[in-house]
């Protein structure tokens, strides 16, 4: 009696000893096998030497879902290191191209001198144009009333359509130069306000940076790596950079 039961115990023993792969699968059940079972798939998984050692875990397949997750992880980080790459070698820059906080302010000025002189002769040509607007207004009312004395005299003046027709013309290239100019000056401001934005924020940025409060590389608290590069300044901004800093 007690050999049979030996018997059975080893009989009972034998497949678990000699089993390379182990699990508990999703309803609780232990699935051993020479080849990893069918129903280890969505869980951890053991590989056992011949002595019963863990040799190592198996992470179960994972699901598309998963997969998606990870890869949008991986590349969320790639983007992370390549933008704090990218804002250590602007640190760096912004290092040796400024000794003091005094030289961001003539650099600032610099570039916005050429601006505000784009400005003025701008609004300088508006007035030009009001002017010439003004005195056409006073011809076009000497001429419709000469055309209109002409018409109640029943004579005709070949030369009136003609004159009617360069009046109207005349008139509606002012409206449009103006226009253009109007939205230039709107634009020129734009470009002022952007620059005074970027020129404070290198400037407190660099301060931060020489007296050690902030690494080198550190990513601003709002950025987003992976965001767009922002658009190109316009090209009368981009004309006035001459100044510092160069990266």
């Amino acid at each position: 009696m007690k050999r049979t039961i030996s018997c059975l115990a080893i009989a009972l023993y034998v497949p678990l000893a000699s089993a390379a792969y182990r699990c508990v699968d999703e309803h609780g059940r232990t699935l051993v096998g020479d080849t990893p079972p069918a129903g280890c798939a969505n869980v951890p998984m053991y590989e056992f030497g011949k002595t019963g050692k863990v040799l190592r875990r198996i992470e179960p397949t994972p699901t598309p879902e998963q997969l998606k997750a990870l890869r949008e992880e991986q590349e969320r980080r790639k983007a992370e290191q390549k933008a704090a790459a990218e804002q250590k070698r602007q640190d760096l820059a912004l290092l040796a191209s400024y000794g003091s906080p005094k030289e961001f302010d003539v650099a600032r000025d610099r570039n916005i001198e050429p601006v505000t002189g784009r400005i003025a002769a701008a609004e300088q040509r508006m007035k030009e144009l009001d002017a010439r607007k003004k005195d056409l207004a006073t011809q076009m009312e000497f001429y419709n009333t000469g055309k209109s004395k002409r018409a109640n005299a029943k004579l005709v003046d070949p030369a009136d359509d003609q004159t009617g027709a360069w009046f109207r013309t005349e008139v509606d290239r002012m409206a449009k130069e103006r226009t253009a100019l109007a939205e230039s000056v709107r634009q020129l401001h734009k470009d002022i306000q952007e620059m005074n934005a970027r020129y404070a924020a290198d400037k407190e940025r660099w301060t931060l940076l020489k007296s050690g409060k902030l690494a080198a590389g550190t990513l601003p608290a709002t950025a987003a790596p992976a965001a767009p590069a922002p658009a190109p300044a316009s090209p009368i901004a981009a004309s006035a950079k001459g100044g510092k800093p160069g990266y």
